[in-house]
């Protein structure tokens, strides 16, 4: 390691134990006593967690609605709590099999970014399409081959985008919120597609969001929504081991239901909703892997007073080790049931396509 990264990498924990010295309290809001979406009060709560994924400080709870059934975070993170987590998740790089909740997740995401580039293929190949929470434009990659001649562009709140444009796999590179005014009035009315793949659930927003969406589309424009869905009979199962609850990284986790409803009060008409092929196989996988990483003794982490000594280095990596086969096992299970668990209430993933007025 270089004298300057060792540097960088010193710096990084002294302000991360710095902000976590202040209190671990400001990263999280005031309790909602009502739903969100519907503002009804019979709330019930799902999981309680740590960070599994990333061994950030502190515990989430995800409470969802007995009326509509929404899931979100309550308390949700603060302004502070938002900055604290999300610029690590962007930023930092994580130690090796770190920043995967299970293995062959690449594989998994890029035919995931496949068969959603597919699912717009009945509607023809559109001038122009915004990837929203791109992060480093793979899924504008995936879908140029099924769409050679359309114009991607990429917004994502990080510096991640402008790698994706500088690798050519976006032609322009937003950075910033789609929420934000500015971003808004530049890209009005500008593009035939808009998608968003995972994006919704990582925003204090989704109502806002999509009204920013619909607004950046052209009259007639087309909208791709990809989410976990929270009705899953995993999410029941698994509980605080299903990955998609990622706390503290998900903020809302929408139903179809909602969501389809919300589209129809702004005048869209929804042209599809898919429950079946976008199931994505891993949930048992990742299950395995997050409770072997919660079982070793924990990585390093800027946010840990000092790094792990060498001896908890390699009782970590024998754990993982040992627990291969074991995640191993849990792949072929997933990829065995994925053709009858997609047709039933196992399906963990919706897609809902839906055009503006």
């Amino acid at each position: 390691m270089s004298r300057s990264t060792s540097q960088a990498i010193t710096a990084r924990r002294t302000a991360c134990l710095g902000e976590v010295a202040r209190g671990i309290e400001q990263f999280l809001g005031p309790r909602r006593e009502s739903c969100p979406w519907c503002g009804s009060g019979r709330l019930r709560t799902r999981v309680r967690t740590p960070d599994l994924l990333r061994h950030r400080p502190g515990h989430f709870t995800v409470d969802g609605c007995r009326d509509c059934g929404h899931a979100f975070q309550n308390p949700p993170l603060s302004t502070e709590g938002l900055a604290f987590h999300h610029r690590d998740l962007a930023e930092s790089p994580l130690e090796a099999g770190e920043s995967a909740p299970w293995p062959g997740l690449a594989r998994v995401t890029r035919r995931r970014h496949r068969a959603a580039a597919r699912a717009m293929l009945p509607y023809g190949e559109p001038e122009s399409w915004l990837d929203v929470g791109t992060g480093y434009g793979h899924f504008p990659a995936a879908a140029r081959e099924f769409f050679p001649y359309t114009s991607f562009d990429g917004l994502d709140t990080t510096g991640r985008v402008e790698w994706a444009r500088a690798e050519g796999r976006v032609e322009e590179g937003h950075r910033g919120h789609l929420t934000d005014p500015h971003v808004v009035a530049r890209l009005r009315a500008r593009y035939d597609v808009v998608s968003m793949l995972h994006h919704l659930p990582r925003v204090p927003g989704p109502r806002a969001e999509l009204r920013a969406a619909l607004a950046v589309l052209r009259p007639g424009g087309r909208l791709l929504l990809e989410l976990p869905d929270p009705g899953c009979l995993f999410a029941r199962l698994l509980g605080r081991w299903w990955v998609p609850y990622d706390q503290p990284r998900q903020l809302h986790l929408p139903t179809v239901r909602n969501l389809t409803a919300e589209l129809a009060a702004r005048g869209c008409e929804v042209l599809a909703v898919d429950r079946t092929w976008s199931h994505v196989p891993g949930d048992l996988t990742a299950a395995l892997t997050l409770a072997l990483s919660r079982a070793a003794p924990a990585p390093d982490t800027p946010w840990r007073p000092a790094p792990p000594s060498p001896p908890a280095r390699t009782v970590r990596r024998a754990v993982l080790g040992a627990g291969a086969p074991l995640v191993a096992v849990g792949a072929a299970v997933d990829h065995a049931l994925a053709p009858a668990l997609r047709h039933t209430r196992f399906a963990n993933t919706f897609r809902i396509v839906a055009q503006r007025p």
